[in-house]
């Protein structure tokens, strides 16, 4: 159970990192990063908040790579319910300043792409199954044997044309992330010798089995 709960700690703290890095690439100002355009864009036309966009572009995700035969875990839905609950946290303390000198805004986006890779590597390695948007990436590289980098970008590119259609902000920052994603993704798995498509992840059904397995053992005379 101390593995189990390391795990879940491990996978929770990734996906702070994860919307602490999404948030600084949006406040890096010059231009959102592809899901984040995508995301804003929604938001903005439905006049939703980012929070609950985020986790209902993750719904529609998750069922997506299902259907593509991707495990649903219990790391998907953490991901796809806290990343959003996260973010307007983030917002609602409104800790992080809005750049005003490009320069700035650089550092801030390459700072924030680099959290985000390295909160994908610790919720991704915990097991219990990668969010919906890194599903996608780990599915396309398994059916295409395409790097995941590589993947990455491919998908960032996709959203990002959506998400401008939308009035998402688009700028040199948005250019930046879309090649730089992929790119620190690339690099923090390598440095850190993280093969993701070696990991093999537990099913929503698996982790339930095992807790159930546990908690029965507890009750054993």
């Amino acid at each position: 159970m101390k593995s189990f709960f390391a795990r879940v700690f491990r996978m929770i703290f990734g996906l702070f990192l994860f919307a602490l890095g999404i948030m600084l690439t949006i406040r890096a100002n010059i231009g959102y990063a592809p899901w984040e355009v995508f995301h804003v864009g929604i938001a903005d036309t439905l006049g939703l908040s980012l929070g609950v966009v985020s986790i209902a572009v993750g719904i529609i995700i998750l069922l997506v790579t299902k259907l593509l035969g991707e495990k649903v875990g219990f790391g998907a839905i953490l991901n796809m319910l806290l990343i959003g609950i996260f973010l307007n946290i983030i917002i609602f303390m409104d800790f992080i300043p809005k750049m005003g000198n490009f320069f700035y805004g650089i550092i801030m986006l390459v700072l924030g792409l680099i959290i985000i890779s390295i909160g994908s590597y610790f919720y991704i390695g915990s097991g219990f199954g990668a969010g919906p948007r890194d599903n996608l990436m780990i599915v396309l590289a398994k059916k295409t044997k395409i790097s995941a980098g590589i993947c990455r970008s491919i998908i960032e590119m996709t959203v990002l044309i959506i998400g401008w259609f939308l009035g998402g902000m688009v700028g040199l920052g948005t250019v930046i992330s879309v090649f730089g994603i992929g790119f620190f993704i690339q690099i923090t798995f390598k440095i850190l010798k993280f093969d993701v498509t070696a990991v093999k992840h537990e099913s929503l059904a698996e982790t339930f089995v095992f807790l159930l397995g546990k908690g029965n053992k507890g009750k054993e005379p």
